[in-house]
């Protein structure tokens, strides 16, 4: 794949839980993947505050990143499928919210409602009997 942060990733590979029989009790297909964000060489203090604080769930106290993959019975697509999640969170915490510009109402949007509504009234008021 070859991409930023490929270098400093570390998996470790244990038995998946789950059914499988035999197959599961046998194999380490679940990959475990850790990204140590307080010490990436990679990121910038600033970068590593946003990850810290958007991803504090799913970081250790020591500041790594860890992400589980155990879906599938092959250890290559797990580890690809835990690269893949990593990429998609790191991308997205690193994204900046885009700011809202408020609008002004159009005038002539303004005028329009304002005559819909005494249209409005004055249907009603028509439906109305007639007062004595």
């Amino acid at each position: 794949m070859g991409h930023k942060f490929d270098s400093e990733l570390i998996f470790k590979t244990s038995r998946s839980s789950g059914p499988g029989g035999q197959h599961v009790n046998k194999v380490n297909t679940k990959v475990e993947l850790r990204f140590d964000v307080t010490n990436s060489a990679m990121l910038s203090d600033e970068e590593k505050e946003t990850l810290l604080e958007k991803l504090k769930n799913k970081i250790t106290n020591d500041g790594v990143l860890i992400i589980i993959s155990q879906h599938s019975r092959s250890q290559i697509k797990n580890k690809e499928k835990a690269i893949e999640q990593f990429y998609r969170l790191v991308e997205k915490a690193l994204t900046p919210i885009k700011k809202r510009i408020a609008t002004k109402t159009p005038m002539r949007v303004h005028r329009k409602r304002l005559e819909n509504k005494l249209k409005r009234s004055e249907t009603k008021e028509l439906r109305k009997p007639p007062k004595l």
